[in-house]
């Protein structure tokens, strides 16, 4: 089993900033893709920021410029630094893993419980 767990989530008002952040624990071999996905009010999960083992990042076009997900490999952890928050960044953002079990195949994906950020404006 693997265990993603979120923490960082919290009120702030617009202009500010906050960092989540989602570490990986259990029958891990090594994880590929990670990323953040957020789902406002009365809205559909979106894709917000996904980053490859290697470093190679994808940002959704409302974050560009605002938003930087980064990786420890050796911790399996994901990052996501959230600066000039908006209200329409209200959503709960859940965590996302892509996780092999070995060298010879078998895989996962995995999802955190999700934490709520609310920025006020």
């Amino acid at each position: 089993q693997v265990q993603l767990v979120e923490s960082g989530g919290g009120s702030v008002q617009a202009g500010g900033s906050l960092t989540l952040s989602c570490a990986a624990s259990g029958s891990i071999f090594t994880i590929n893709a990670m990323g953040w996905y957020r789902q406002g009010p009365r809205k559909q999960r979106e894709l917000v920021a996904a980053i490859t083992r290697g470093g190679s990042t994808n940002y959704a076009d409302s974050v560009k410029g605002r938003f930087t997900i980064s990786r420890d490999n050796a911790k399996n952890t994901v990052y996501l630094q959230m600066n000039s928050l908006k209200p329409e960044d209200t959503a709960v953002y859940y965590c996302n893993a892509l996780v092999y079990f070995s060298a010879y195949g078998g895989t996962g994906d995995y999802w955190g419980q999700g934490t709520q950020v609310t920025v006020s404006s």
